[in-house]
């Protein structure tokens, strides 16, 4: 089938939901025949072939998850901080105290923190999912309605959490997800808050791919070389401490990760099987990712890389995924900005897509 004009859509049925989110599974991936069709379509149109393949492919990729051609817009699209907070920030690995997670938690709410800023001004729906902060926050209930427990362990000397907790957030991260969708969501991105959080995703990543941590662990908040050299030590500790046991993605989780953590990974899986794409921000949402594809080969389909930060653990894992990212300007907030950012170039890739000409219009 050969497309001359993209008003006529091409629709292909997605995937459906069928497992739990720890249970693993195969998902299968955005359509290719539609993605194909959408490349075809746009090398026909009107520029030197391939001239904003950089955009466009981007618009064949949501055309793809669609399953359909043109693809519709993006206008809704859902972002979730998930805030926790991490025992092993107690060994010095953040510049920051724990309690300005539950600061910027708030903020978040508020509307002062940086993914709450651009999140307004990008057209963005915004939500909060406390998982493990440790302070009981003055929120609205829907903020604290999956909350798992009041911080985790310190991954270097306990696990993060229970294998039974990891279980609850996995499957609250599927819950907030199937919410966002029902309320329209097209696209998902995984946003965090959590000091310390870095270095549970840094151990995540080196656990799964079986690298040094020193080769994916950053300074995360602020850390000097011999700050990153010893919160890499402390993920070696916390990798040896678990042993065998990391050879299941969801023990991992325990071992290594945190309700937080858990319940994004849950959040993108459930993303994945229900036929919505995901961008990736920073390192958090890597591991996140990196633990989805674990759990659920096939979920990274579904999956692009927000933007690059200087964390060498982001960079590693979407390697292994074979993704580049969309921008690169050295930003290392978290809390979904990045992928926030690159919200408006996928927009962009849409509407050449849909609206511009074909050589066949203008020879």
């Amino acid at each position: 089938m050969t497309l001359t004009d993209p008003s006529t859509p091409t629709e292909l049925s997605g995937p459906t939901e069928a497992a739990a989110p720890f249970e693993r599974s195969t998902i299968a991936p955005p359509s290719p025949e539609v993605y194909a069709q959408a490349i075809t379509y746009c090398d026909s149109l009107a520029m030197p072939t391939r001239a904003l393949f950089g955009l466009t492919e981007l618009g064949c990729w949501v055309a793809a998850a669609q399953g359909k051609l043109p693809p519709d817009p993006l206008d809704n699209v859902r972002v979730v901080v998930f805030a926790g907070d991490h025992g092993i920030a107690a060994d010095g690995v953040s510049a920051y105290p724990t309690s300005v997670t539950a600061g910027v938690s708030a903020e978040v709410l508020s509307g002062g923190s940086g993914v709450a800023v651009l999140a307004r001004h990008n057209g963005v729906h915004l939500r909060l999912a406390d998982m493990a902060v440790d302070a009981d926050l003055d929120v609205p209930a829907e903020a604290v309605a999956y909350k798992i427990r009041r911080g985790s362990g310190n991954i270097r000397v306990e696990d993060a959490i229970t294998r039974e907790e990891a279980e609850r957030a996995l499957a609250a991260g599927a819950a907030i997800a199937a919410e966002e969708i029902a309320a329209g969501a097209q696209l998902l991105i995984a946003g965090d808050v959590g000091i310390g959080n870095t270095t549970p995703s840094a151990a995540l990543i080196a656990a799964t791919y079986g690298v040094p941590a020193i080769e994916v662990t950053g300074p995360g908040t602020g850390l000097d070389a011999e700050g990153v050299r010893r919160k890499a030590a402390c993920i070696d500790e916390a990798i040896a401490r678990c042993g065998d046991r990391l050879a299941d993605p969801v023990e991992r989780l325990a071992c290594l990760g945190g309700a937080d953590l858990a319940a994004a990974t849950g959040y993108m899986i459930a993303a994945a099987r229900a036929g919505v794409p995901v961008l990736i921000d920073g390192v958090i949402a890597a591991a996140e990712a990196t633990m989805a594809e674990a759990i659920a080969p096939g979920a990274k389909a579904w999956m692009r890389a927000g933007h690059r930060s200087p964390e060498p653990g982001l960079t590693f894992a979407m390697e292994q995924f074979g993704l580049a990212p969309i921008l690169d300007l050295g930003m290392r907030l978290g809390e979904g900005t990045g992928a926030i950012c690159a919200v408006p170039l996928l927009r962009s890739g849409i509407a050449l897509v849909r609206e511009m000409a074909t050589l066949s219009d203008v020879i």
